[in-house]
């Protein structure tokens, strides 16, 4: 096998003739694709060369008929739950999905209902329902995770099942906000033809028993039994923690990172990323920075290029941000979450809840903020210019954001937690993308749910929880992922964790 690269202008695909020039009669695979903007931007693709007969694509295993099989509950069908059900039909076990909100196309209504009018159904929302946080926030399927596991089996099950092959490639793939429903849907019609089942508007409050024999109770007193239960209940879920408090549980307080959602003109930073060489027919610019401020990583988190920002609030009385973004990325505004990493040791006390008291004390302090000036829509949220933020001054006049419940100029500088609002005030100007730094910038609070303020611990070899035996913490609801990919790995883990303890 040997490896080499082509460029090509970012408007069209590489010539067929010069791949099999560069192949040199060899059998070629496209392995990576990428843009490189240091000067004249490009396409950057890398290719693989095969002998005959050396080259063995990558196939998945088959999905069995599970009918008759083993029940295994999955609480929650983010994309942990889904991937976990996956691997459960792979490995001939049952899933049992419990998931407390609606399907994929029925909680968009309550998404619309929660922009326009701010009314929030807190099992139905931006965080709550069939594919989780991250079926309404782009798609995007970058992962450091490869360590965990083998991310082409999480990628090529997303193609399978309705997403470009682009991603197999792409260095930073995505799905896109408006291609993932169908996706997860198929998903879902793949795992209940196979025998498993989906159970939408199923809150689990009680899980009882031990290993072998579990009973996940939901609040409408409905019983599912199975021989295991997997726990992928998300980075929101305060109940299941408290489920598991009330049973003497071991939880822990874990770091997370909470800041303000950036948004730019895209164009400005098309502008920027491309050195003033953007087209019509270019992808959207992205970017992304890393900085450390007085001893905490200060990071750009979830970019949306072409995007829009949304309410992402779980509860009344409280302002969440997330961003998202179609497939095609053409909106007028970039977007990314800028934030301040929070370790435990930043909150006083020994409480495992500590952490996420103080999230939601940060988000309770933004409603608190905009309420007292009687919005119409209770999930307008506070916001300022990048420029005013950093010199401690109250923004005069608002720009136009994609924000659609609409802001209210607010000193973000005082509302945020000292330890994030002094640390961003410092990078922001230093950021090294041209223009960045600018009033034309807009800062929204609060960007808070980057994950999940609290660990659920589990045995690092069986993945069972160190209090239940027979139950498996997973993804990021229990503090061992962050985002889709990783997060789809962790279910893979624990499925196949269960199926190793059981047979």
């Amino acid at each position: 096998m040997k490896e080499f690269e082509i460029s090509c202008p970012l408007t069209r695909e590489p010539r067929l003739k010069e791949i099999e020039a560069k192949a040199g009669g060899l059998q070629w695979v496209a392995v990576k694709r990428s843009v490189d903007a240091r000067k004249e931007p490009v396409w950057r693709y890398r290719y693989e060369a095969y002998a005959p007969g050396e080259y063995q694509p990558y196939t998945l295993a088959g999905y069995k008929d599970v009918r008759d099989a083993d029940p295994v509950v999955v609480v929650g069908a983010g994309p942990a739950g889904m991937f976990a059900a996956l691997k459960l039909l792979m490995l001939g076990l049952k899933p049992l999905i419990l998931e407390r909100g609606k399907d994929v196309h029925a909680r968009k209504y309550d998404m619309a209902k929660l922009s326009q009018t701010g009314q929030v159904d807190p099992d139905s929302n931006y965080c709550y329902g069939e594919g989780g946080a991250g079926a309404f926030s782009d798609g995007k399927l970058y992962t450091r995770s490869s360590k965990r596991g083998d991310i082409r089996e999480v990628l090529q099950q997303l193609v399978n099942f309705g997403a470009s092959k682009d991603i197999l490639i792409d260095a930073h793939p995505h799905i896109g906000s408006d291609k993932l429903p169908v996706v997860v849907e198929n998903i879902r019609k793949c795992i209940v033809a196979h025998g498993g089942e989906y159970h939408f508007e199923s809150k689990v409050v009680a899980i009882d028993g031990q290993a072998g024999s579990f009973s996940a109770v939901c609040a409408d007193g409905r019983v599912y039994k199975g021989k295991s239960v997997i726990l992928a209940t998300g980075h929101s879920a305060r109940d299941i923690y408290e489920m598991l408090s009330a049973r003497k549980g071991a939880l822990e307080a874990k770091g997370f990172a909470l800041g303000v959602r950036v948004e730019h003109p895209q164009e400005k930073i098309n502008w920027a990323q491309y050195h003033g060489t953007w087209k019509p027919g270019v992808p959207a610019a992205e970017y992304s920075f890393v900085e450390q401020q007085d001893g905490r990583g200060v990071f750009s988190f979830c970019m949306c290029p072409g995007g829009i920002l949304v309410p992402s609030s779980t509860e009344a009385g409280t302002i969440v941000l997330n961003g998202m973004s179609n497939s095609a990325r053409s909106g007028k505004f970039a977007n990314a979450g800028v934030v301040v990493q929070i370790e435990p040791e930043d909150v006083p006390g020994d409480d495992p809840f500590r952490l996420m008291d103080f999230q939601h004390s940060v988000e309770k302090k933004m409603f608190d903020y905009c309420a007292a000036f009687n919005p119409e829509n209770p999930m307008t949220a506070p916001a300022q210019r990048m420029e005013d933020f950093c010199l401690g001054k109250i923004s005069k006049k608002m720009p136009e954001t994609s924000y659609h419940p609409g802001v209210i100029s607010a000193p973000l500088h005082e509302l945020l937690p000292p330890m994030v609002a002094d640390r961003l005030r410092k990078v922001f100007p230093r950021v090294k993308i041209r223009n960045y730094y600018t009033n034309a910038a807009l800062l929204l609070g609060v960007e808070s749910r980057t994950s999940s303020p609290m660990r659920i611990p589990r045995n690092p070899d069986t993945l069972q929880y160190l209090s239940i035996p027979g139950l498996y913490p997973c993804g990021e609801g229990a503090g061992y992922s962050g985002g889709i990919v990783s997060s789809a790995m962790d279910g893979i883990r624990c499925a196949e964790a269960v199926f190793n303890a059981s047979y």
